[in-house]
């Protein structure tokens, strides 16, 4: 039998990490600087090793700011030793255990943060290392029972902070098998679609990412159970997490992680070639 997390629902947040002062300072900062220097956060982004979605994310304050860019941000920027006087601080609070997500996803997104090997399955919605954040603003907004907007903005910037374990180095091996209704469904309209396609194309072009399409097309589908994720932390097995109307269920059974990581495997046989896939989205993208 599986062992499993306690089943509950995602009531409310955890309480702030007591570093959000600290970012959202460095952030306005980064900004200013950047603006005087007249560079854009692509051509920062460009020599700092960022894109401009992750600048945008640092400015804002929800993206941590790691030691390594705030050494260049200081000489690049000309801050006089400003960033770098800040580092011990940045590490003191990376080093904290405490997270920034809702009580009942810590111990997922622990094992997330650390992982070597991350793989995604996802049949309904864009899964939420590479939404953006008009798409995740989207997906929060339309949760049933509505949450308020202040909660909304917290849960959106929880989910963009998640997102640099993709920067990590060195880097996790990060896979995805996404359904091609997926790509189709209009979350947030156009523009929030258009974005989003882009966004995989740009996360697809990484070396250590792979992004696969299941077309719609498929007859023989291994897995009609629903989505789920499966991830390899440093030095512990693989395991496998569920979520089923906010039940979440973390899977440490090894038995029943290896039929997960079978289906898994088959899917990326028969799902399109990342290659491929990155064509089908153009070709997605073009249509729009």
């Amino acid at each position: 039998m599986a062992h499993v997390t306690e089943d509950r629902r995602p009531e409310t947040p955890a309480e702030a990490d007591g570093t959000t002062g600290l970012f959202t300072a460095l952030g306005k900062m980064l900004k200013l600087l950047r603006e005087r220097k007249g560079l854009t956060q692509k051509e920062f982004g460009e020599l700092v090793g960022y894109g401009p979605d992750a600048i945008s994310a640092m400015e804002r304050g929800v993206r941590t700011i790691r030691p390594e860019v705030l050494e260049k941000a200081d000489e690049l920027l000309d801050a006089g030793g400003l960033f770098k006087e800040a580092i011990p601080e940045v590490r003191e609070a990376m080093s904290r255990v405490r997270t920034r997500h809702p009580e009942w996803y810590r111990s997922y997104a622990a094992l997330e943060a650390e992982a070597v090997e991350l793989h995604f399955y996802a049949n309904q919605g864009v899964p939420g290392l590479l939404q953006t954040r008009d798409y995740a603003w989207a997906m929060f907004s339309r949760r049933r029972p509505l949450l308020d907007e202040e909660t909304i903005e917290k849960r959106v910037a929880d989910r963009l902070s998640r997102q640099q374990v993709l920067d990590r180095w060195p880097s996790p091996t990060v896979s995805y098998v996404l359904e091609e209704v997926v790509l189709d469904r209009p979350i947030g309209g156009r523009v929030v679609r258009e974005e989003q396609l882009k966004q995989l194309l740009r996360l697809g072009d990484r070396r250590n990412v792979e992004i696969q399409v299941m077309p719609t097309r498929i007859e023989n589908h291994p897995n009609m159970g629903g989505a789920f994720n499966l991830l390899t932390p440093k030095k512990h097995p693989q395991v496998a997490y569920t979520e089923v109307q906010g039940y979440p269920r973390l899977i440490t059974d090894l038995q029943e992680v290896r039929t997960i990581a079978d289906r898994y495997g088959i899917m990326r046989a028969i799902a399109l070639s990342p290659e491929d896939s990155r064509a089908l989205i153009e070709m997605k993208l073009e249509g729009l």
